[in-house]
């Protein structure tokens, strides 16, 4: 999953440079071009590919902590049936 992250990373800050050196281009072209090109699609891509380890990583702190907690005792079945 990184390695295509870091590629993409790698061509866009070429893109960027080749931006800012180019007689036609300018610093914030760049920027742009860094930012738009770059950062933005690649945080998104990273953090819908990171969904199924969140996931499991939540499942398990929710079952670690239903391991460490006692059990309730639910109040309603320590009483005596009534008899009436």
């Amino acid at each position: 999953m990184y390695i295509v992250a870091i590629a993409w990373g790698f061509v866009v800050i070429l893109m960027a440079a080749a931006e800012a050196t180019s007689t036609q281009g300018t610093v914030l072209g760049a920027f742009f071009t860094l930012l738009l090109y770059g950062a933005l699609p690649l945080s998104i891509v990273l953090y819908v590919m990171g969904t199924p380890a969140r996931k499991r990583a939540r499942q398990q702190a929710e079952a670690a902590q239903q391991a460490a907690s006692p059990p309730t005792k639910n109040t309603q079945d320590a009483l005596p049936p009534d008899n009436g």
